[in-house]
């Protein structure tokens, strides 16, 4: 009998060990289809099947899939990625198996699009204007009212978005995004506590609690599971977020659903067509002990999934975040920190010698710290108590000619601003 095998269009720096993992608990053979593999360390420091293959071509991974049929049972295609979840859609679709609808993945992934298709359906947005220059952006800033949010009108992890405080900040911004993207979004800054339903099917798990890092950019720093809301809270906000499924015509498999609670109520700052990543899938597990990623698979493989909570805890995240750019002279107290009872897991992206240079997103994130315990003011004490274990020194580049400077073991203190 052949072996079953799951196959993964692309990988994840956070969610892709977690597929790779669950998939082999389930029993199945993880192989990734990547242009690229050696970018995904997890790759080869696990052994784990990898194929070079041209993801952007869905003909050559038709092929690919095609040949992997002659020695394996192909089980289930998926992707951690937003850049591989629609292709592995259309690929479940040539071949028959479970999947999400890749065309309604599309059109989410198309921040105007999803924007068009929320309002119509009289959801909670932003006020928003599509601009394709310099003109439209200050012309749409103007009618919106400043600050303003600017992004891409297509793209994900926080990459491109900014506050734009006045109108020098909006020239200086729209200049760097017209360079890459021909389609600017420009929306009001809804302001308040920011939140993220975890979602499965049309099932919401729970919600997490998120802060960010100062702005103008929108840098995770913590987030909670579950987020501490009021039973009416909780309540509108899984509301709003069914309306968003319907709308974009989700509903098949993980979705993730960003909110500000404003002055009016829940507010949806954007609508993920996919499992988030940055520790939500161990927050959940942690706090409930529903392990997202098993589930998802078990589901891609069109066996049935059992979203149960089987305790319940409070967890939390806490990312790591250099305050300046340079040469990463050292880093230590990880090992530390994870002794610590109560912390589940601490990682780190980075090694000593490494070049730190920040974006402005989600790529600016070296590392991160995951506890748990029965409540939150336990959870925040354990995770603050490993953090302060964490220390690094980032020399400048040369070319600055600064001298070396030690970055303190604690994080600036969080705010409350924008989207990702």
């Amino acid at each position: 009998m052949a072996r079953r095998a799951l196959i993964l269009v692309e990988g994840a720096r956070n969610n892709g060990p977690l597929y790779v993992q669950a998939a082999q608990r389930l029993g199945l053979h993880p192989i990734t289809l990547s242009a690229d593999p050696a970018r995904y360390d997890y790759l080869g420091a696990s052994g784990i099947e990898a194929i070079r293959v041209d993801t952007a071509n869905l003909d050559a991974l038709i092929r690919e899939c095609s040949r992997l049929r002659a020695s394996y049972d192909i089980a289930g295609i998926t992707s951690a990625r937003d850049e591989g979840y629609a292709t592995a859609g259309k690929l479940c679709r040539h071949f028959d198996l479970p999947g999400p609808n890749p065309a309604s993945i599309e059109r989410c992934c198309d921040k105007f699009a999803q924007r068009e298709l929320l309002a119509q359906a009289g959801v909670p947005v932003p006020a928003y204007r599509l601009a394709a220059n310099a003109r439209e952006v200050e012309s749409a800033a103007a009618e919106i009212g400043l600050p303003v949010i600017l992004k891409p009108a297509v793209g994900s992890g926080s990459m491109g978005v900014r506050l734009c405080r006045n109108f020098e900040e909006l020239a200086e911004h729209t200049t760097h995004l017209l360079g890459t993207s021909p389609r600017i979004l420009v929306e009001e800054f809804a302001q308040g506590p920011h939140y993220s339903p975890q979602i499965m099917g049309n099932e919401v798990i729970g919600i997490t609690a998120s802060d960010f890092g100062p702005p103008p950019h929108f840098v995770y720093r913590e987030f909670t599971f579950p987020a501490l809301l009021t039973d009416d809270e909780y309540k509108r906000i899984a509301d709003v977020s069914l309306s968003c499924l319907r709308a974009l015509d989700l509903g098949w498999g993980p979705a993730g659903i960003e909110f500000r609670w404003t002055k009016r109520g829940p507010v949806v700052i954007e609508v993920n067509p996919r499992l988030p990543g940055d520790g939500d899938p161990q927050l959940v597990q942690l706090a409930y002990g529903v392990d997202l990623v098993t589930e998802h698979i078990k589901l891609v493989i069109g066996e049935k999934w059992n979203l149960r909570r089987r305790h319940s805890q409070t967890a939390a995240v806490r990312f790591l975040v250099s305050d300046r750019d340079g040469t990463l002279d050292w880093i230590s107290g990880d090992s530390r920190a994870a002794a610590i009872p109560g912390v589940a897991e601490v990682k780190l992206y980075v090694e000593p010698k490494a070049a730190i240079v920040r974006k402005g997103d989600y790529r600016d994130v070296i590392g991160y710290v995951i506890a748990a315990s029965p409540s939150l003011a336990r959870t925040e004490a354990i995770v603050q108590r490993a953090v302060d274990l964490i220390s690094w020194s980032i020399a400048p580049f040369p070319a600055i000619g600064e001298r070396d400077q030690s970055v303190p073991p604690h994080l600036p203190a969080p705010t409350q601003a924008g989207d990702r």
